[in-house]
Formats: C-alpha cells, structure tokens, sequence
C-alpha cells in the first residue's frame, strides 16, 4: 500500500511540472507563412519542353533540365534564384494577345521581356528553337528564303558545335541567331556565375564561328525564369523573349501532323505574336508554306524581332 501511495504521489508530481502534455504529442511546427509561395495558375497553360540537345532520342518533360554530359549543376553554395516560375500563358481563338503573370506586364513595356509586340499591329514574330538537328533547318530555310521571311534561331552550344554550316547559313541569309544557352540548363536553378558563363561561352563560339555577334536576345530553356534572372538578362542588355504560340511539337516520335500544326497557329494568331516552333518538327516543316501564305493573306507581316 505504502508503495502504491509512493507512486501515485510521483505522478502527480510529474504532471504538474508540465514535463509532459497529451497535447503536444499531435501538435505540428508552426509554418512560416511569409516563406511560402503561390503556385502558378496552371488551368490551360501552355509551356513547351524542349529536346535534349545532346540526345535526339531523350525528349524530357517540361519539369527536367536538359543539360549535356559532363555539365554540372550549380554548387550548393552558390548563389541561386529564390523563386523559380515557369513561363505560361492562357491561348484563345479570337485572335488576341493571351493572358499572362500580371508580373510581366510591367517589364513587357519596358522591354526588358518579349512575349507579344506591338499589340495593335499585324507584324508577327517567327521563332524557332534549335537543340540538334533532325533533319529539318535546311528545309526551313529554303521556306523562308523562298517566301522572304525573317526568323529568329535561337541555338544551343551542341547545336553550334554539330551545324556550323546550318548557322552560318542563317547568318548569311539574314536571320537573326540568338541565345538559348550553351548546355540547356534551368536558368532559374544556377548561380550568377553560372548564368554568365552559359551566355558568354555561346557569343564567343558564335562570333568565332560566324565573326557575326549573336542578336540581343534570350530565350530561357524550358521557360524557366525568376524575376532575378530577368534582372540578370537585362544588365547584359538581353532581352528575355518568350512566346505568345506554342503547342506540342518538340517530339519527333509523337508529331501532331502537318494539319494540326497549320490550323493551330492559323486559328490562335493575334497581332504581334510570337510563335514558337521546334525545327525538330516534320510537322511544322511541311506546314510552314501554308502557315506563312494563310497569315499574309490574313494581312499579318513577318518582321525580326526589334533589337
């Protein structure tokens, strides 16, 4: 009896030292609301991967960076954006510019970001994403040179190094070649340093290439951004140029076909638009002439991008 009393006497003693609380044992950590973030709105969004540009057969989705071997990711001490985003935007078949993050708008007019211009005009901006070559530049350009219509090319370093003959065509025939990046990375996961390097290692392969300087331009590899990057693009006098037409064409293994790809831009042109396509496309390929002879004759006029 005298030991039941004993150990009642401790218990209570215990319990009321507040060492232990029922509680606190389903309790969580409070979070610090102030460090989460927002998803993007993702409800009909539009935001094209792109094909390893070191591996043809490899298309990756559009959440992988693609980087050719042997390149390593940013150190874990260096320096890296904060908020990583993705670029997207909400299409519509009447013929006007897309909704986008409000977030843009402002370095839209400013002219730090391409995505549309100008908005009440008919030129319209023809872009293509060059990461290895499936057979079809050569063919896109005898469209163009035979319709007499600019593009941009923006290209990779395998690229450069696998088609100088392709990309010194285009700079003689007149386009404008600009910066996709030397190894494909997600420039919203690399350091400052690393920035610089993707783009400074592709100008210099390029003029020493080409003896031409690559147009001012940036296109960021699976439309990976943060506001930083931007910031970073911007002080190098970049322009950040992403899209206001896309649609899934970078498979080669899973093409939509030649009248898919033509009713698809034909049906969501607006003024001012940036298009994006993937020149590893037969699709795209073989419905280029009609693509450009439909939207002139809708009155629309291919231009290069201002620079």
């Amino acid at each position: 009896m005298k030991k039941t009393i004993c150990l009642l006497v401790l218990l209570l003693i215990v319990m009321s030292s507040g060492c232990f609380n029922p509680s606190q044992a389903d309790s969580e950590p409070h979070h610090n609301l102030a460090t989460q973030t927002t998803p993007e709105p993702s409800p009909d969004t539009e935001v094209p991967s792109e094909p390893a540009p070191s591996a043809p057969a490899d298309v990756t989705s559009d959440v992988t960076p693609v980087v050719n071997p042997g390149d390593s990711p940013a150190s874990q001490t260096d320096t890296i954006p904060a908020v990583s985003k993705s670029w997207y935007f909400k299409p519509n078949q009447n013929h006007e510019t897309p909704q986008v993050n409000n977030e843009i708008q402002p370095l839209a007019l400013e002219g730090t970001v391409y995505y549309a211009l100008p908005q009440n005009a008919p030129q319209i901006y023809l872009t293509f994403d060059e990461g290895y070559e499936q057979g079809y530049t050569g063919q896109i350009l005898d469209i163009l040179k035979e319709h007499n219509v600019p593009a941009v090319f923006f290209i990779t370093g395998h690229y450069l190094k696998s088609q100088p003959d392709l990309i010194k065509r285009m700079v003689a025939e007149g386009h404008q070649v600009a910066n996709h990046t030397y190894n494909h990375p997600d420039l919203s996961k690399v350091s400052k340093e690393r920035f610089d390097k993707e783009l400074d290692q592709l100008e210099q392969e390029f003029e020493q290439l080409t003896g031409s300087t690559m147009a001012p331009f940036l296109r960021p590899p699976m439309g990976n951004y943060s506001l930083t990057t931007l910031q970073w693009a911007k002080e190098r006098n970049y322009k950040t140029v992403f899209w206001s037409m896309a649609f899934h064409d970078w498979d080669p293994n899973d093409q939509p076909g030649a009248d898919f790809s033509h009713r698809y831009v034909t049906e969501h042109i607006h003024p001012g638009a940036i298009i994006l396509l993937h020149a590893v496309s037969e699709s795209n390929t073989q419905a280029l002439p009609r693509i450009i002879e439909d939207l002139r004759a809708a009155g629309y006029v291919f231009a290069p991008l201002p620079e």
